[in-house]
């Protein structure tokens, strides 16, 4: 009588284990699928050298669907490039945010509360567009005269002038088109304009308007 009672106790137990497991395992959280708001995952991928193997970082914000070469792709694509869409990284060289601005280039759009830059997503976006669209004034007769050509193996797109112009700045891309490529510019870590020429070529960046003064207005 005692072994048949422990037999169905210890049956009953079985089932209620079994059956807690199978909860679980409903709720349970896939580490890897599924990222909170502030979850960074990395990965590795092949860099355009297939000797080299680079390790990226992957923001939930920037992690998006497909794209394409619209401007959303645009701004994404180099912000990943920048700083791996990291809001509040300040490089070796000073160059702060997702976009990777400098003090000076900040100033001249209308910004000077650098800590409140890092922390604020809005201002960085809006910092971009217009440094896009003073770079476009900068470079109209040149977006206007060198576009659909070929320099250095590489076509010269609006887009692709305005990502080299946030690497090095106008007067320097303008230097590279006037050489026909042979006076060319590396940043710190020896990105060139034309890798920037090439990377960010055929975005669709026709709604920014080309601005001398352009400004962010703050909110």
């Amino acid at each position: 009588m005692v072994r048949k009672g422990s037999y169905f106790l210890g049956l009953t137990v079985l089932v209620v284990l079994v059956s807690s497991g199978f909860n679980s395992f409903e709720t349970e959280k896939v580490e890897g699928f599924h990222l909170e708001e502030n979850e960074i995952v990395s990965y590795h991928v092949r860099s355009e050298n297939e000797d080299e193997i680079e390790t990226e970082t992957v923001n939930k914000e920037i992690a998006v669907p497909y794209v394409g070469k619209t401007f959303v792709g645009f701004k994404q694509a180099l912000a990943f490039k920048e700083s791996r869409g990291i809001l509040t990284m300040v490089n070796p060289y000073g160059y702060m945010g997702r976009y990777q601005f400098g003090k000076s280039t900040l100033r001249s759009i209308g910004i000077y509360d650098f800590q409140e830059f890092l922390r604020n997503a809005d201002w960085q976006d809006k910092a971009f567009k217009a440094l896009l669209a003073k770079n476009k004034w900068e470079l109209r007769k040149e977006i206007e005269k060198y576009c659909g050509r070929v320099i250095n193996g590489v076509k010269i797109t609006e887009s692709g002038l305005l990502a080299a112009a946030h690497l090095g700045g106008a007067g320097s891309v303008k230097k590279y088109l006037r050489s026909n490529g042979r006076n060319g510019f590396k940043d710190g870590f020896g990105t060139s304009l034309r890798s920037y020429i090439k990377k960010f070529g055929g975005y669709d960046v026709s709604h920014i308007p080309a601005n001398r003064n352009a400004k962010v207005k703050l909110s």
